[in-house]
């Protein structure tokens, strides 16, 4: 009699690995898509579909604890998913939207990015706040908010209430600066021009900036947009320096370490290239934009299901102090640089 084939045996383990993927990944991308659903039924542009998940993530967390079945594919969309949707990114990104700023923005958008996370760390070592927490509200507030936040926590190695506490403060001082941000600009009588670079300079989410620009009429909005997205494509460049700085530090305290590298970010500055040739087609970029909001929604869904809502208690005002000195700090940082840039 024939020998039993094997030619299907090597499929077995990975039909296995996704069956026990599943249902954890089912759940996070279901609880992304409702948060997007939710954004689009309200029609309320700053309700940041990634914020919505979190909520949604720790409320059924709490409400159906850890279920063992879950935790492969929740563990699944924290990390790899993740890092997807950054490298995807990519695609939204040119160098030449970048060069159209000039070098003074440039520069500007530049410095709030060098100057306001180191501020936040050295700001937050002094007021006592958790390390890994005080590296990703100075992430999320020099760079892009929620996107920045979850991936620099690839390197900060933060607790997952250290990233909710992260996420919740970067929400509600964005959310602030997009309702006082015309209004002060009106005070100070700012050129149409000058307000949009200001509120891409310092405004946290993406959505938050463009929608405070947007406020100063179309002029405000396409300079405040490109500003906000030249410091998204800093966001590679800052999660390596700051895996290089938390390596370095941990050397200080308990011997050798190898540096993390965030192959990532290597990613996400090759579709920037890729993406500034001209080669990609229209449909691929319009696909990240659909992409991306879902994947990282996912994921921080799955940051929120994980989240230990006694923990996050425990972190108390401190950290919420120093993410409105962060802000108040890239503000008037920002207000500066455009000032001075003419």
């Amino acid at each position: 009699m024939a020998a039993p084939s094997t030619a299907s045996a090597p499929a077995q383990p990975l039909a296995q690995r996704l069956r026990n993927l599943a249902p954890g990944l089912l759940l996070c991308f279901g609880i992304a898509a409702l948060a997007i659903l939710l954004r689009n039924l309200t029609g309320i542009a700053a309700l940041n579909p990634v914020v919505v998940a979190l909520v949604l993530g720790v409320a059924v967390g709490a409400a159906v604890g850890r279920p063992a079945a879950l935790k492969p594919g929740v563990a699944y969309a924290v990390r790899p998913v993740l890092r997807a949707a950054i490298v995807l990114l990519g695609l939204q990104v040119t160098l030449g939207m970048l060069w159209s700023l000039g070098p003074g923005a440039l520069a500007l958008a530049v410095l709030v990015v060098a100057a306001t996370l180191p501020f936040t760390i050295w700001l937050g070592a002094r007021m006592g706040v958790d390390p890994a927490l005080a590296q990703l509200i100075g992430t999320g507030t020099a760079i892009c908010g929620a996107s920045a936040i979850v991936a620099a926590n690839q390197v900060a190695r933060g607790r997952e209430e250290d990233v909710t506490y992260a996420l919740a403060v970067i929400t509600l001082f964005g959310t602030l600066a997009l309702v006082l941000f015309p209004y002060l600009a009106d005070l100070m009588g700012m050129p149409a021009e000058s307000y949009g670079l200001w509120a891409g300079a310092a405004i946290h989410e993406v959505v938050q900036a463009v929608g405070a620009a947007a406020a100063g009429g179309p002029e405000a909005a396409q300079s405040g947009t490109v500003m906000k997205l030249a410091r998204v494509f800093l966001l590679a460049p800052a999660v390596l320096a700051l895996g290089w700085w938390v390596a370095r530090r941990t050397h200080a305290e308990a011997g050798p370490v190898k540096a993390p590298v965030p192959w990532f970010a290597f990613g996400f500055l090759g579709l920037v290239a890729l993406g500034s040739t001209g080669l990609v087609p229209a449909f691929a970029v319009e696909a990240s934009r659909f992409l991306v909001p879902l994947m990282l929604a996912a994921s921080v869904a799955a940051l929120g299901l994980q989240t230990d809502l006694k923990a996050l208690k425990a972190r108390g005002a401190t950290p919420l102090l120093l993410g409105a000195a962060s802000t108040g700090f890239i503000t008037l940082l920002a207000l500066a640089g455009v000032l001075a840039i003419g």
